[in-house]
């Protein structure tokens, strides 16, 4: 593996012109295929075979008038004085009157006034599908009853979602990546060409997860979660290899050597913890939901592709900047007295202190997770949203007017062989559901066309996230199993996050023991260990109990919770866990390969075990912490985003980047490895036949020849 990257470096490296002029055609062929099939993405969540999805399947094939966008315009009297039909007819005008509106629904009509009148709500259904509401619409929408006098009207439902739009969050991780780039390498070039140099394998990835989106379906959240995955492991493997190129550069050699052997050594622990990420995401296919394997391919492929370019467009890049990509000191200062980095000297003090050291992060860690016990899942509703948002207005001005249940409203859809089972197992499941405790009220069937199908709105006492509400749906649910004249589904938002969160847990088994297994033979495969790798599956365990311990503080227990800007805590949204576990174990597999990747070449070329540690932490300290700091950003730019999903997927990430980096990689991992000893490098005889060695630790690449070295080195290897 070292040999051949080293090939591809300096042939990179010395092909520089031809390099990159083939990633800008690259760039631009898949930009222009973007602009040219780039198709809308879609806040529809699909859960095949589920019942909430059968419910909404049949609610489309029998209910076609019912298939588009829906929005709730909420009117409340300003005064004492009650709703009357005059005081709504110019909200109901205003509403008939928006593009794309088939139907405004009179509230007095459909009894949707609350008790004491001065409440009512107006459901408005769109011919199109929420995805293809537009602007113009939206807006409208957003206008009706604005000049009702002594009115006020919120608005909500699907027509006032937005997409998604990815700028000043991104922007200011970018910027603040920038600044820790130009202190870790004190030079402006360095910094400049490897933030660029990751800007462009982003662009290239996201262009062509664009120019797939007009033949596959993506939610909003996947070009987010590709875009936040691919700036901060872009900017990560091209800082780590640089770091390497630096170093040999200052230790003598030239240019096409020093290129080739930090390719092939640093960009071997690049290619297999990029590997451990892909497998991670990928992974969450064998899930079987859609829209998580969209998000999760979706997400490896701009992880691949910032592995591609960090192998071949760097070195080509770093031809063209020479030794400028060297602070001004390590090019003028070449006689410097030598500074020992910090990172020997933690190493040292860790090691050392092994003992007290491992039991106060574990201890630690463990305290972090104790809020863990207590996490609640659901699908995230307008409750959520941030307090100015028109959905959480309206969704708050619902629950003054009519309680929080109105906010929550499930459908039962009733399935039968003609109209005379239909009607007959509608009547039952009206009768079952009002018994049933935690419902409000049940409106009276509406059977379709062709009499095989009828749907009740279901109204429970409580809101979509509470406990309550969702013991009520299993209630019903129970109820209505023993009617045997037609099939009865329910669906709606608690039902939906009831599902979701089911079919999480039964496919979470099988999803840890997937990436978790082909992750730690890929490790074993790299390190030649058997401890290896369970040390880092272990340490990736505390990582993920503080991690989630601190999200279930901060998003459901409300800690801290105003300066990340959540309004409202409350439970986490249902597929969090298996897609943060997802992520977390691939981005924590790249602090482990590429802290143990150097420990294991020093212990190869020579040193003991207890040395090799210490000088893996010393070379590789200072760059895991600039890496980490960047993924931090990258990932905490998020978190002031208003989406509630993108931000506490923002705000898990940036927790569990710092957890794993600082307390679990950079002081559990040295600690363990001391304790270890040559022991860490173990592995049977019987093994270590069967494995191939892929010499990740560059065993075999020969010194550089004489012709090619420089003068003298700068500086000794392993100082600041």
């Amino acid at each position: 593996m070292a040999t051949l990257l080293y090939r591809l470096g300096r042939w990179s490296f010395q092909r520089r012109r031809a390099v990159v002029a083939v990633w800008l055609l690259l760039l631009a062929l898949i930009g222009g295929a973007a602009v040219a099939f780039s198709g809308p993405t879609s806040g529809e969540l699909t859960m095949p075979g589920t019942e909430s999805q059968r419910a909404m399947t049949a609610l489309e094939r029998d209910f076609p008038q019912a298939a588009g966008a829906t929005g709730t315009v909420v009117v409340a009297s300003e005064t004492e004085r009650p709703l009357t039909p005059a005081r709504l007819k110019p909200v109901l005008d205003d509403a008939a009157a928006v593009p794309g509106v088939v139907s405004a629904a009179d509230p007095f009509a459909t009894g949707a006034v609350s008790e004491d009148a001065r409440y009512a709500l107006v459901q408005v259904q769109f011919e199109n599908e929420a995805h293809e509401i537009t602007d113009a619409q939206r807006a409208a929408f957003t206008g009706i009853g604005a000049d009702a006098p002594g009115l006020r009207v919120e608005h909500g439902g699907e027509a006032v979602v937005t997409p998604l739009e990815m700028g000043s969050s991104e922007i200011i991780g970018i910027a603040i990546a920038a600044v820790v780039l130009v202190v870790t390498f004190g030079s402006l070039v360095a910094a400049g060409m490897t933030l660029v140099n990751a800007l462009v394998g982003v662009a290239v990835g996201m262009s062509g997860l664009f120019a797939l989106t007009s033949v596959v379906d993506l939610t909003d959240t996947a070009p987010i979660l590709a875009l936040m995955l691919g700036l901060a492991v872009g900017i990560d493997y091209s800082l780590f290899i640089t770091s390497r190129y630096r170093q040999l550069l200052v230790e003598g050699l030239a240019g096409p050597e020093a290129a080739g052997r930090a390719v092939g050594t640093a960009g071997s622990a690049v290619v297999f913890a990029g590997a451990t990420v892909v497998i991670a995401l990928t992974g969450l296919s064998v899930v079987g939901i859609p829209f998580l394997t969209a998000m999760g391919l979706a997400a490896a492929g701009t992880v691949a592709v910032a592995v591609v370019v960090a192998l071949t467009l760097l070195p080509a890049v770093l031809g063209f900047v020479g030794e400028r990509v060297l602070s001004r000191g390590q090019r003028t200062k070449k006689d410097a007295p030598a500074r020992e980095a910090f990172g020997f000297r933690w190493g040292r003090g860790v090691t050392r202190l092994r003992v007290p050291v491992l039991l106060a992060a574990v201890l630690g860690l463990g305290a972090l997770a104790l809020p863990l016990q207590d996490m609640r899942l659901a699908i995230p509703d307008a409750g959520a949203q941030a307090e100015s948002t028109p959905g959480r207005q309206a969704y708050d001005l619902t629950s003054e007017g009519f309680g929080p249940g109105f906010n929550g409203r499930l459908i039962a859809v009733v399935t039968g062989d003609d109209r005379r089972s239909t009607e007959a197992a509608a009547r039952q499941a009206q009768a079952i559901i009002e018994r049933t405790d935690g419902v409000l009220a049940v409106t009276p069937p509406q059977t379709n066309a062709t009499g095989t199908a009828a749907v009740l709105g279901v109204i429970p006492t409580t809101g979509p996230t509470d406990v309550k509400t969702e013991d009520t749906v299993r209630a019903i649910r129970a109820g209505v199993a023993s009617i045997t004249l037609g099939d009865v589904a329910l669906t709606g938002v608690t039902a939906l996050g009831i599902d979701v969160s089911a079919k999480l847990a039964d496919a979470l088994p099988v999803y840890l023991l997937l990436v978790v297994g082909l992750s730690v033979l890929l490790l074993m495969l790299v390190f030649r260990s058997i401890l290896v790798p369970i040390k880092a599956a272990a340490g990736f365990l505390l990582t993920v109990g503080a991690t989630f311990g601190l999200t279930v503080a901060v998003f459901q227990q409300g800690h801290f919770a105003d300066l990340i800007g959540v309004d409202t805590p409350g439970p986490l949204v249902s597929f969090l866990p298996i897609l943060l576990i997802g992520l977390l174990f691939g981005l924590a597999m790249d602090y482990e390969v590429f802290l143990v990747s150097r420990m294991r070449e020093d212990f190869v070329h020579g040193d003991t075990a207890q040395q090799a540690t210490v000088n893996g932490l010393g070379h590789n300290a200072r760059v895991v912490t600039a890496a980490a700091l960047i993924m931090i950003t990258v990932f905490g730019g998020f978190v002031f985003m208003d989406d509630p999903i993108i931000k506490s997927i923002g705000f898990a990430l940036a927790v569990g980047v710092f957890v794993d980096a600082f307390i679990v990689r950079m002081t559990l991992v040295p600690a363990v490895m001391s304790l270890l000893g040559r022991s860490a490098w173990w592995l049977p005889k019987a093994v270590d036949r069967i494995l191939p060695d892929l010499d990740v630790e560059g065993a075999r690449l020969h010194p550089a020849p004489a012709a090619e070295a420089a003068p003298a080195p700068r500086e000794p290897a392993g100082i600041s």
